[in-house]
């Protein structure tokens, strides 16, 4: 029967799927292989084809796909309707479509998802044992160490922004993709700095913003989209972070590393507002759940423009807070513990301690052009 060839050439690309799921993890050299003769090879050539356009070719894929599985769908009702002589027919289209996915997810491994398993920026950067060990080696006093470097690091924070806000300027998309693409080019050693690093706005705002979603990357065509209607004072640090996915940086603590990294070493005084913001709220959230006091007085303590654009976040948070964003949130959890990165979403806000880590290592005059692994 013909299914059954399909169901053969379904197995098989599924054991090829599986082969690399469970052995990249364990195989550095391999992940170093990829990175180098695979990754940054055809990022360039995506970066210098879908960039030279005008609009996301991600979105268009996205349509294309959307489009394509409703088709399908319609057409598994038919057969199912016609049972009895469409059979075979239905069996075939389910295994083929099912050998269709698992060959996207192989196209999103080759095309960037095996950087997940990049060992992570702190490490890749000397930062992983920055940080003094506690007096006290109880687990009380590893807390209270914690705490303490937490509520300096959020009183810093706060410092900065009260001292860059005069001089923050909005910036149109635009200005803000060029000048991301050049602090990338000056600042950083990536490889891709010429082609393949371009964010574009997307047609799916609408829905993204229903969803709580702020940007992606688009691991087929390379691209970066972005909900161009966001505040202004957020779209720095969330481009930069949207090219640290392009530059081959997967993890998403990682991507907000780079982005703050990056942000707060250009002397672009609206970058360094936008990474010290942005940095700031996870800061003070983290501090709030400890300390509610402090975090409510370093909160009191920023200046009226901060507070003003943390007022306008709030309203959007309440304006698309809806079981579609808590739902959007639970999957992309579920599918970034798929990819290795164990505490999901969470991984966002442990960019706090990595941040803290980097301030230390940038006061003891360790840093310097900002290597991207």
């Amino acid at each position: 029967m013909k299914y059954k060839k399909e169901l053969i050439r379904l197995l098989t690309v599924f054991i090829i799927a599986c082969l690399l799921y469970f052995l990249l993890p364990v195989f550095p050299a391999a992940v170093r292989f990829y990175d180098r003769f695979i990754f940054y090879p055809l990022q360039s050539v995506r970066g210098f084809v879908p960039g030279a356009l005008p609009f996301s070719m991600g979105d268009v894929f996205y349509i294309g796909l959307g489009i394509w599985l409703l088709v399908t769908f319609i057409k598994w009702i038919r057969y199912l309707f016609h049972f009895k002589s469409c059979r075979e027919q239905l069996f075939c289209s389910v295994i083929k479509t099912a050998r269709s996915l698992v060959v996207l997810y192989l196209l999103f491994l080759v095309g960037w998802g095996a950087n997940y398993y990049k060992a992570p920026l702190r490490e890749s950067w000397g930062l992983a044992t920055a940080a003094p060990a506690a007096a006290d080696t109880s687990q009380a006093g590893r807390y209270k160490a914690s705490l303490e470097r937490l509520t300096a690091f959020d009183e810093e924070l706060t410092n900065r922004l009260n001292s860059y806000a005069p001089s923050y300027r909005h910036l149109a998309v635009k200005e803000i993709n060029n000048r991301a693409k050049a602090y990338y080019k000056q600042y950083t050693d990536s490889r891709v700095h010429a082609y393949g690093l371009e964010v574009k706005p997307t047609f799916f705002a609408w829905f993204m913003e229903r969803l709580g979603i702020e940007g992606y990357y688009n691991p087929i065509t390379g691209e970066g989209q972005i909900d161009a209607g966001l505040p202004a004072f957020t779209l720095p640090f969330l481009v930069l972070h949207e090219m640290a996915h392009q530059a081959g940086i997967a993890s998403e603590e990682d991507a907000n590393l780079m982005a703050y990294a990056l942000g707060t070493l250009t002397p672009d005084s609206t970058f360094r507002y936008s990474a010290y913001l942005n940095l700031w709220q996870y800061a003070n959230a983290r501090l709030y759940r400890r300390d509610s006091v402090t975090a409510l007085h370093h909160e009191a303590m920023l200046n009226k423009l901060t507070r003003a654009q943390l007022d306008t976040l709030d309203q959007l948070s309440k304006k698309y807070d809806n079981d579609y964003a808590r739902y959007s949130t639970h999957l992309y959890d579920n599918y970034l513990k798929l990819q290795d990165q164990k505490e999901g979403v969470r991984s966002y806000g442990n960019v706090v301690s990595s941040a803290w880590l980097l301030e230390q290592k940038r006061v003891k005059g360790g840093a310097g052009m900002i290597r991207v692994p």
